[in-house]
């Protein structure tokens, strides 16, 4: 039996470029959201941002309770309230928005260079 007639095939090694700072995959191939390097999940920034966003409801809280002590009466500091929480609100809801964007710039850039929309 000669050497070249081994019963297990002979497998050729197959690389592929890779790019710095772009996304590549294998054709045909579809990451799953949370493993891939473009994921918005795996980022401090989108969850920094979503707390961001739960904490701006306090402002909007603010508003909504010094607009009915200014409809009903009872406290004289209704002005005050209805400022100070639209100034949180749009403040604190604003930095969330910033925030999440930042934290979703990767998946972005990889729809840009893919196409694809998962």
């Amino acid at each position: 039996m000669s050497a070249d007639s081994s019963p297990t095939p002979k497998h050729e090694v197959e690389t592929f470029p890779a790019y710095e700072g772009r996304m590549h995959y294998i054709e045909g191939y579809t990451p799953v959201s949370l493993g891939a390097p473009h994921s918005s999940l795996e980022r401090t920034a989108t969850w920094a941002g979503m707390g961001f966003l739960l904490v701006g409801l306090v402002g909007i809280g603010m508003v909504l309770y010094g607009l009915a002590t200014s409809l009903w009466g009872g406290d004289e500091n209704s002005n005050f309230f209805m400022i100070a929480g639209a100034i949180v609100a749009v403040v604190i809801c604003g930095g969330g928005l910033i925030l999440i964007n930042r934290g979703r710039q990767h998946y972005k850039k990889y729809r840009r260079e893919t196409g694809r929309s998962h």
